[in-house]
């Protein structure tokens, strides 16, 4: 169902972009299928909803992760076309045609095989790593920010992206936040790989890692082995898996030590890994 005041199909969202239909409703933001006749394709347009076109501080944030996808090109990470300010701010991305890992997940009621987990591990850290790289840390790296298709995995949602250094506390999505995010203070890559190992637990058990009743259960216990939930997994991976979750972020695995065992996993020839060399 269409909520209040969204565009209607044929509406111009910008100049160029025309409503296909509405997608998807957040508290702050709409995201539309539309037809860029520049382009002759669809695309995706995020846009405040009405009731924040106004507000300052989510246009900043909308218009701030178009300028950063805007200068990402990796094929593991959703590219951004263009960045809109008139009539309505906006950005314009790539349409990605797959299912979220949490819709596959949760609402298929799939756990990945080994091989399956092995290769959007490898797809993760390629995207994290290159991240990092850049000097931005994701901080949303959850089932619902990846697109799967065809085996290829994708990230998106750059909303608070931010570089390494001092941030302040609750920075993300509560249940899949590391602890030093939830508590606030240094963030470190090993925040985001903290995330990669929550959605390859979800991935893997089909249960969020910390979904307690109250508030950031991840600062009050670990969470359950992946060994007790899917014993059959290969040995390597349940490990990489349970240290990508460890409290101390000191004592998470790398990224490249992520990707080397989610490159074994997924059974790629030793001539073939690339990303846990080193």
């Amino acid at each position: 169902m269409t909520p209040r005041n969204a565009l209607h199909p044929g509406r111009e969202l910008g100049p160029g972009y025309e409503v296909i239909e509405h997608l998807a409703r957040s508290n702050v933001l709409d995201v539309y299928d539309a037809w860029s006749h520049e382009r002759g394709c669809r695309v995706a347009v995020k846009t405040p909803t009405p009731a924040r076109l106004n507000d300052r501080k989510t246009v900043n944030a909308l218009l701030r992760e178009g300028r950063i996808l805007g200068v990402l090109t990796h094929p593991h990470i959703v590219r951004a076309y263009e960045v809109l300010r008139e009539p309505r701010p906006a950005v314009v991305l790539e349409t990605l045609s797959g299912e979220t890992v949490a819709h596959l997940v949760h609402r298929r009621r799939r756990r990945l095989s080994a091989a399956e987990l092995g290769m959007l591990g490898v797809h993760l850290a390629s995207a994290v790593g290159y991240l990092h790289g850049q000097g931005l840390l994701h901080l949303d790296l959850k089932p619902s920010n990846i697109v799967a298709e065809r085996g290829k995995a994708k990230v998106i949602d750059m909303g608070v992206a931010r570089s390494p250094g001092r941030a302040p506390a609750e920075v993300g999505t509560w249940c899949y936040m590391a602890p030093e995010q939830a508590r606030g203070g240094k963030l470190t890559p090993a925040a985001d790989v903290w995330g990669a190992g929550g959605v390859l637990y979800e991935a893997a058990t089909g249960e969020c890692a910390f979904d307690d009743d109250y508030d950031y259960p991840q600062l009050h216990r670990r969470a359950d082995r992946v060994s007790l939930l899917r014993p059959r997994l290969p040995a390597q991976l349940r490990r990489i898996i349970d240290a990508c979750l460890e409290p101390d972020p000191e004592a998470r695995p790398s990224v490249r030590e992520l990707a080397a065992a989610c490159e074994e996993a997924a059974g790629l020839p030793a001539s073939e890994r690339r990303l846990g060399r080193g």
